[in-house]
């Protein structure tokens, strides 16, 4: 079974857009660089930069709940700080969400953007080496920062079913595979992967939630996949989380293999 690595995304703002990376350079124990390095959390959300803890996605603002925050396209520069945000196509703000006063700026962009939404002033929150992950540590992980992976051959069974193409985005995954049979990747919790340069250990299967419903280029709910997976695989699974066992370079292109 040849497998190929298609494309690499980040996140590095929790609920906001995906951003297409050439290539990436892992660390064991760690996620993808700057995935998730920050989150709009609601005005109640208590959370201690000095003593960063997972939070339950419930304490962001997030697409499960919020999705109008797909109609932002968003875009962070990690060696000016600087952080860009587009609404229908136009430039809405940029600011240095590194530093206090461009944070407070983007504070205020929300604040406005998310009126409507409940939850009270949203936040902008950040700690050194945290990431905000939906996924709590795993008993069989030695990290809680894992490199999420999708099958693409899966998501094509999927608009099988649903008779309508279904934007792998919807699944904010980091790394994008072809080459291996649909769902196969289900039963890979355990087994090793060489990608490009790096070795990952497969954890477990990825739960989806309603986040999943929304169209990352129209912002609105159209298909429920979370119950079309249900109902029509018996699972409510998409893609699969690992942990970095050996750090290394990936890029597009490169080969993924799987050992048992």
């Amino acid at each position: 079974m040849s497998m190929t690595v298609r494309s690499i995304y980040r996140y590095p703002v929790k609920g906001l857009s995906a951003e297409a990376l050439p290539r990436v350079a892992l660390s064991a124990g760690e996620c993808v660089p700057h995935d998730r390095r920050f989150a709009i959390a609601h005005a109640a959300t208590s959370f201690n930069p000095e003593k960063p803890e997972w939070l339950q996605k419930t304490h962001f603002f997030m697409l499960m709940r919020d999705e109008k925050l797909a109609q932002l396209r968003t875009r962070f520069d990690e060696t000016t700080g600087s952080f860009t945000i587009e609404r229908s196509g136009q430039p809405a703000l940029s600011a240095r969400i590194t530093e206090a006063d461009g944070r407070k700026s983007l504070e205020r962009f929300f604040a406005e953007f998310l009126a409507d939404r409940p939850g009270g002033l949203p936040k902008l929150v950040e700690a050194p080496g945290h990431a905000f992950a939906d996924a709590k540590r795993k008993p069989n992980a030695t990290t809680d920062k894992y490199v999420s992976l999708i099958n693409l051959a899966s998501v094509r069974d999927l608009e099988r079913v649903v008779q309508a193409p279904v934007d792998p985005i919807r699944f904010r995954a980091n790394v994008y595979f072809e080459g291996a049979p649909a769902w196969s990747e289900l039963d890979w919790t355990g087994a090793e992967l060489r990608m490009g340069e790096a070795r990952l250990r497969v954890v477990s299967p990825i739960t989806r939630c309603l986040a999943t419903t929304v169209n990352p280029t129209t912002a609105i709910r159209d298909i429920e996949i979370p119950r079309i997976l249900q109902k029509e695989f018996a699972h409510n699974c998409m893609g699969i989380y690992a942990e970095v066992a050996e750090g290394g370079e990936v890029a597009a292109n490169d080969r993924l293999e799987r050992s048992c």
